[in-house]
């Protein structure tokens, strides 16, 4: 086992490497800091996940190959299924650490606020919160699966928060099926999540499942086992392989733990056509289950009658795919000198350069002083520094326009991204549900009114996500509810602009 040497290592120009967070059986991943975003940025701060053949121990060529082509998978998947509540590729590169080691890389977004499964060994989820999370993850996975993608290891290790805890993302495509007639099915997974056709518990009881096709059912199998996690606040150890027939005593008198209990059991069903089979059906299924925890919450109920679970869009999120990559086989690829490596581009075909971890020629001496190293590195020829200014200026300006235009339409089409530029004070929306008035952002206060669906609402004041409005027309009657005030706080992404 070789692991890759890249501390205090710039990679590419561009990303400086801060350390290590973890390590598979085939990929480390390095949190890095990004030189040419603004630090303003949410992604001033990314994910370097780097391909380490070496950390097989029994590296051959054909295994070297299975795993660059799962690499790319991964990337491929990521770009196919580019969503708000999916990780996004930022780039990719292809580069040599300090000890002159080859490997491949991709650039995710980093989510400050770590995985789900952290976040429920420190506290108990609440219920309404832990529901919240799973809507976003089920748009996630329906979004996935209409693309014909098919996870295959969801967990709640999987499951990343942003910094403040608002927003929740897939993660790790790694295993990621493409395609769903693809055959046969391999073992893959962590045994008490992953569903029986494919679980790890099975390795070695009749090898591959080369008649049984693999379907969204096999991730609404282990979404179910995730959700008993979220809820309970427990991994579902005692269910390994099996389906869910209960909860712990401790949310046993919950009002929401039979009708729980009942969506689980279907979900977990060994035969995969027991199951549901879309997440859509899945989430309608949950509808009692979201009533009886909402305990009155009006805004929620109504909510529950909407068909499809709705994303939740962060700060940052764009919908542009960066380039696609193209990785080649590390030992056998015959590689050619870098005649003038600080001035190629970010990302140079492996059949051509190779890059150091800091830009460095394929053939060069990696010196031992650090402070000699950087010097060496990162000081430019002067001949022709003008020309390639002007080119990368350019290269920028087009880039950034394509961007904001890709970016402009998806929010036309889609939905209303939150914290953007444009400040929404003084515009008119349409509610499009029920939805109560808070005195300050957040659901941490009691109401104080409530805004019927397609009231006409102006917006006076807004904080990230949350604006403050005042009701111009309701859409219907309230009737004798009470309290009843004019105006207040809800959530953005309740809201229409209309101009």
């Amino acid at each position: 086992m070789k692991e890759l040497s890249l501390h205090s290592c710039r990679l590419d120009r561009r990303y400086d490497v801060r350390g290590q967070l973890g390590r598979g059986s085939y990929a480390e991943i390095f949190l890095a800091r990004d030189i040419l975003a603004s630090p303003q940025s949410t992604h001033s701060t990314v994910v370097i996940k780097a391909l380490n053949v070496f950390l097989q121990d029994d590296l051959d060529a054909d295994l070297e190959r299975t795993l660059v082509e799962n690499f790319q998978n991964e990337a491929v998947a990521l770009d196919r299924v580019r969503h708000p509540n999916i990780i996004s590729r930022l780039g990719h590169g292809t580069a040599r650490d300090l000890l002159g080691t080859v490997f491949h890389y991709l650039v995710l977004e980093y989510m400050a606020g770590g995985d789900i499964q952290a976040v429920i060994r420190k506290r108990e989820l609440a219920p309404q919160q832990a529901l919240d999370y799973i809507e976003q993850v089920c748009a996630g996975l329906d979004h996935a699966h209409r693309h014909s993608i098919i996870h295959r290891d969801i967990k709640p290790h999987n499951l990343l928060l942003n910094w403040d805890l608002s927003t929740v993302k897939i993660a790790d495509f790694g295993v990621a099926r493409l395609h769903l007639s693809d055959a046969p099915i391999t073992r893959v997974g962590t045994n008490i999540y992953a569903p029986p056709e494919h679980s790890p518990l099975m390795a070695g009881k009749g090898g591959d499942l080369d008649n049984t096709a693999l379907t969204p059912a096999a991730d609404i199998y282990s979404l179910a086992k995730t959700i008993y996690s979220m809820m309970t606040g427990e991994a579902p150890r005692a269910f390994a392989n099996e389906p869910i027939t209960s909860l712990p005593e401790n949310v046993m008198s919950e009002p929401w733990a039979d009708e729980l209990i009942r969506v689980l059991r279907r979900a977990t069903a060994s035969e995969p056509y027991e199951r549901h089979q879309s997440i859509i059906e899945f989430w309608g299924d949950l509808t009692s289950v979201r009533q009886a925890v909402a305990e009155g919450e009006y805004s929620t109920l109504m909510r529950s009658s909407i068909p499809a679970p709705q994303p939740h869009v962060a700060r940052g999120y764009s919908p542009v795919v960066p380039d696609r990559p193209s990785f080649d086989p590390i030992t056998a690829s015959g590689l050619k000198k870098v005649t003038d490596p600080v001035y190629q581009p970010s990302y140079v075909p492996q059949t051509e350069a190779v890059r150091s971890g800091d830009a460095m020629p394929v053939d060069s001496t990696v010196t031992a002083d650090p402070a000699a190293f950087a010097d060496n590195v990162l000081r430019p020829p002067r001949r022709g520094r003008g020309i390639r200014r002007f080119a990368v200026f350019a290269i920028l300006v087009v880039s950034f326009t394509g961007l904001l235009y890709g970016t402009a339409s998806f929010v036309r089409g889609r939905v209303m991204l939150p914290g953007t530029t444009t400040s929404p004070r003084g515009q008119v929306a349409i509610a499009s549900t029920d939805i109560y008035l808070r005195p300050s952002p957040g659901t941490d206060q009691d109401p104080i009114g409530l805004v019927t669906k397609n009231s006409r609402v102006r917006i006076v004041n807004s904080q990230n996500n949350w604006y403050q409005v005042d009701i111009l027309r309701q859409g219907r009657d309230r009737g004798n509810s009470t309290p009843n005030a004019n105006r207040g706080w809800l959530n953005g992404k309740y809201l229409q602009i209309t101009n």
